[in-house]
Parts: structure tokens; sequence; C-alpha cells
């Protein structure tokens, strides 16, 4: 069963808005049913669903109810794949493409915009995977069971008194009560 598309659709072609030029993702994007933008993005379909759920996407119901979605989501569906691998949380995705528009194809400005926050992200990321790279041929398996030297000591589980979930990376300065604590018990 194919998707009923705009009247004004034809493949290839984008409709310009004439007030500001901007390319319209609704006049000349066909819709697209889940399966196909599924089958085109390599995305599953409950994914695609969840996805919805966030805000991330957006589709329209026929009178099937199923799901349509402008061609334009395979562009956003490959934008929160690519932000996923390299680091971004599914809600910082959606603080992201909020700041795009939802009526219209976004611009190359609009894409600028958001690279210069992703060349910052990517660099920490770079940053805190070299201090991994260099600490693992000393962590893994090191066997020192030397607390004064050992970036993992963490007596008395001062680290989890701050809460749960991983708190710190191998090589980034403890905090300074933390230190102060560490110093104290021997272990800094």
């Amino acid at each position: 069963m194919t998707a009923p598309a705009s009247t004004n659709s034809r493949p290839g072609k984008t409709a310009r808005n004439p007030a500001d030029g901007r390319a319209s993702a609704r006049p000349a994007d066909p819709l697209l049913p889940i399966s196909e933008v599924a089958r085109r993005s390599g995305v599953a379909a409950s994914a695609l669903r969840y996805y919805e759920s966030m805000g991330l996407i957006a589709s329209s119901r026929q009178g099937s109810s199923r799901r349509y979605y402008p061609r334009s989501t395979l562009r956003r569906v490959a934008f929160i794949i690519f932000a996923q691998k390299i680091g971004y949380s599914l809600e910082d995705i959606g603080r992201q493409l909020a700041r795009l528009p939802t009526d219209t194809l976004p611009t190359n400005q609009d894409w600028r915009r958001l690279s210069r926050d992703w060349k910052q992200h990517v660099t920490q990321r770079i940053e805190e995977l070299q201090r991994l790279n260099m600490d693992l041929d000393h962590c893994i398996g090191c066997g020192c069971l030397s607390l004064k030297h050992c970036k993992l000591a963490n007596p008395d589980d001062l680290v989890g008194r701050g809460g749960p979930g991983a708190r710190r990376w191998l090589g980034a300065p403890y905090p300074k009560e933390l230190k102060e604590k560490l110093e104290k018990a021997g272990c800094a």
C-alpha cells in the first residue's frame, strides 16, 4: 500500500517558501508509512514510535490510523542516530532538534549553528577517551594493590557518597572535599 502524497509532490523537488527562500518540508514531501521509514533509515518501527513519543519526530494519521511521516523525517532520524553515536542522550538530542524548524527543512546555517556545539562536544569526548586510553595499561589487571597510587582508590566508598552512578573519570581531578578525605586516609 502506498502512502497518500501531497498533490504538488514531485520526486526530487523541494518547494521553497517565497517569503524567505527556505526549503519547505510539507508541500513537496510525500508521506511515507512507518514501515518505509524503518526500512530506509535502518531503525526499528518501535524505535520510531519511541522517538515520536519523545517529540523527536512527528507523524500524521490517515483514515486507517497508520502513521505516515514526511520524507524529511529520514533526515531527522539520521541526525538522531549520529548524535547518539557521538554520545548525546535522547533528551539532549530533543533540545537540539527543538532549535531546528519543524515546518521546513533546516538550512545550511541551521546545521552550522548545531555543528559548532557538536564540535565542542566531540572535542570533550576525545579528551575523556584519551585520558581513559592512557590509564588503561595501568589500571586493567595491574594488581598493584597500592591505595596510595591507584586511581581507583575509593576508601569507605567516599565517591559513592556523591550519589548513584559513575562519579568521576579516571585521571580527572578529585573534588576538593573528596581529595582532602582521601589525603587524610593516606590514599591520594
